[in-house]
């Protein structure tokens, strides 16, 4: 009778324990999605979903490397420009690294903040400087 009562007391705690660090596991943000540097969602870990928040940003992301290409493709030398809007990004062209002159409000996208809340930054040959 002892023995089985120290088994069952046993299987209890290591259910505890499991449930315990289960559910720590769900609340230590694991598996979510961070910025980086650039300020572009990145997955930390294995998120279960992707929130609207991240695939909104990956859309307008691709969107302004199309808009880029298509500028390319026009023969635009790039500069300091605006290149147009994304979803609720505008899309500009900056310095890489970023100089005074890309802080400049007349070198920034005119929507910006007016119509759209957020920017997305490509440097001349087209890689994403900054998200915000």
């Amino acid at each position: 009778m002892k023995k089985l009562l120290i088994i069952i007391i046993i299987i209890v705690v290591v259910i505890f324990i499991g449930l315990i660090l289960l559910l720590l596991r769900g609340f230590s943000g694991e598996d979510d999605w961070i910025k980086d540097s650039r300020g572009v969602y990145v997955k930390h870990g294995v998120p279960s979903t992707t929130p609207v928040y991240v695939n909104e940003q990956q859309d307008s992301i691709s969107c302004a490397i199309d808009l880029y290409n298509q500028a390319k493709s026009n023969s635009m030398q790039f500069d300091s420009q605006c290149l147009g809007a994304c979803g609720n990004y505008s899309v500009d062209i900056v310095h890489n690294p970023r100089t005074i002159e890309d802080d400049k409000s007349g070198n920034q996208c005119s929507d910006y903040p007016r119509v759209t809340p957020y920017f997305i930054e490509l440097d001349s040959k087209g890689n994403v400087v900054r998200v915000a």
